[in-house]
């Protein structure tokens, strides 16, 4: 469908940000997506806002590959969703029988009747037909907060607590080790939740909290219905760009000093560091592979091995491995052959799910799944939804899960103070 599209200027970029978010909320869906001017391989636009579905597609795992790929052919335009882990078991003849607690569907993309582009100092408004009329005045609403309402301090979600007890955590852990000392698999990325029940939070100061202390490269704000993701997320899972594809995992943490001399010494520190830098090898040989299925031969590539990349508080190793494809591969397919993402997963892949899904204690969900769009030429691009907190406002149910790595030179104590660590800034902005 064509859209109408104007281009504004704007005065204050980030001021605009938080106006046209407030502005969202009026809305059932809404998804927005900040780069927050990280500077980084392959960026798009600094932010985009898509919100008011025409149409929709809400869906369990069951043939869920199928049904996106035939709507998204369909609608032939932009359209924004997410992905859960769980649509694992439409890819491999896997199950996922742990507890739900979230209750969020494995697939939704809605097709947005509105959509707000932010790039520099420009917000190109790109509207549908049957609303191009409101793009003045909704321009001009949002400059002046007239649908704006000043969020108090948010209620907060009482105590978090953790689903796995510190010694559970370490024994399972030392389970996963034996897994790995009989070949069973040889990488694992387990994970544990952390939540609050009767929890009432306001989702939107939440996430203005979370992604001020972090300010990553794919923040994501996204409200459908009654459903919430907040997301700081700095790992980008798949982006297609015209023939080429693109992966950027993440595997090797460093945290961050308060002196310059320090944190340097943390950053090499990391970088040289074997295991850290062998995790994250392992997952690069799982994405050229899964990559390969859908790639023209010899095209796989990787552009950058460990590279360490900088954010508030942390320092982290990304490698990028790219691919081309043929001009008539559906985009919807490369999803479905490298779904879900190694570095969630381990290595192999059905191996470590598997074990995974013995292990964990309740169901991943969008956590660990994926949140994006899809352009109506049918590029994409999908971030990966770590550092997440995930909220079921009528169940009054807020969560959020932290994992790591776990290769043969894992210590079981030292892997749930990883977990911690990362956990701190999630249970922070959630405890306030």
């Amino acid at each position: 469908m064509r859209r109408t599209e104007v281009i504004f200027s704007l005065e204050e970029e980030e001021n605009f940000k938080e106006k046209i978010l407030d502005w969202a909320q009026q809305y059932n869906e809404v998804i927005w997506l900040d780069s927050n001017s990280y500077r980084h391989l392959y960026a798009s636009f600094d932010a985009v806002l898509a919100v008011d579905a025409l149409t929709a597609i809400k869906t369990d795992y069951y043939c869920a590959f199928d049904d996106l790929k035939e709507y998204r052919q369909v609608t032939a335009d932009w359209i924004f969703g997410y992905l859960a882990y769980d649509l694992k078991n439409d890819v491999e003849m896997l199950q996922s029988a742990n507890p739900d607690h979230l209750g969020f569907p494995d697939l939704y993309f809605f097709q947005p009747k509105k959509l707000v582009f932010i790039e520099g100092n420009k917000a190109r408004f790109s509207y549908m037909p049957m609303v191009d009329d409101e793009i003045g005045d909704d321009f001009r609403a949002i400059c002046e907060g007239v649908h704006s309402e000043r969020h108090s301090p948010s209620p907060g979600a009482g105590k978090i607590k953790a689903r796995i007890p510190e010694e559970v955590y370490e024994n399972k852990v030392n389970r996963l080790l034996e897994h790995i000392h009989r070949g069973d698999v040889y990488e694992v990325n387990f994970c544990q939740e952390f939540y609050a029940d009767r929890a009432e939070i306001d989702p939107l100061c939440v996430f203005s909290r979370l992604n001020a202390i972090s300010r990553p490269p794919f923040a994501c704000y996204l409200k459908l219905e009654d459903r919430y993701v907040l997301s700081a997320s700095p790992e980008r899972y798949l982006k297609r760009e015209g023939n080429t594809v693109i992966s950027q995992p993440i595997k090797g943490t460093s945290g961050r000093a308060a002196s310059p001399g320090e944190d340097a010494e943390l950053k090499d520190r990391l970088v040289n560091t074997p295991k850290e830098r062998s995790e994250n090898i392992m997952i690069v040989d799982l994405v050229r592979n899964d990559l390969s299925v859908t790639a023209k031969k010899g095209s796989v590539r990787v552009e950058e091995l460990c590279g360490v990349y900088t954010f508030e508080q942390v320092h982290q190793l990304i490698s990028t491995v790219t691919s081309e494809v043929d001009d008539n591969t559906a985009s919807v397919d490369i999803i479905r052959t490298t779904f879900p993402m190694g570095s969630m997963t381990g290595a192999p892949k059905i191996s470590a799910m598997k074990i995974i899904e013995s292990l964990e204690e309740t169901r991943r969900g969008v956590y660990s799944g994926a949140v994006g769009y899809f352009s109506p030429s049918g590029d994409f691009d999908l971030n990966v939804v770590i550092r997440s907190i995930l909220y079921n406002a009528s169940a009054g149910y807020v969560s959020f899960s932290v994992g790591g790595a776990i290769t043969g030179a894992s210590d079981a104590g030292r892997e749930y103070e990883e977990c911690m660590v990362k956990a701190r800034a999630l249970r922070s902005v959630l405890e306030e």
